[in-house]
């Protein structure tokens, strides 16, 4: 069973910078997806960044251009580096993992990212 662990959440100022990283374990490190998801308080969970098979990235809107997605296949982990962080980035981050289409994947438990001005 697909384990994921996520760590580096925290608090942070805005205009700062974070970086998230998701431990994977309990299957090979082979995903047709792989990325981070958020959620605000009231809000839906959204997309934030993802490894898309092959290497594309996908990023939502709302972080296009500030955080990078990336991934090591050695360390088996899914990194999320945030920065230029600002108020709106606050919420629990969530790690995702998806084997193949039609399967709905794994979930981290989800990390705490605050930002204040």
């Amino acid at each position: 069973q697909v384990q994921l662990v996520e760590s580096g959440g925290g608090s942070a100022q805005a205009g700062g910078s974070l970086r998230l990283s998701c431990v994977v374990s309990g299957s090979e490190f082979s995903f047709i997806t792989m990325g981070w998801y958020r959620q605000a308080p009231g809000k839906e969970r959204e997309l934030v960044a993802s490894i898309i098979r092959g290497g594309a990235r996908k990023y939502g809107a709302a972080v296009r251009g500030r955080d990078t997605v990336s991934k090591d296949d050695t360390k088996k982990t899914i990194d999320l580096e945030m920065s230029n962080l600002q108020r709106e980035d606050t919420g629990v981050y969530f790690c995702h993992a998806r084997p193949n289409l039609g399967v709905a994947g794994s979930w981290g438990q989800g990390i705490q990212v605050t930002v204040s001005s």
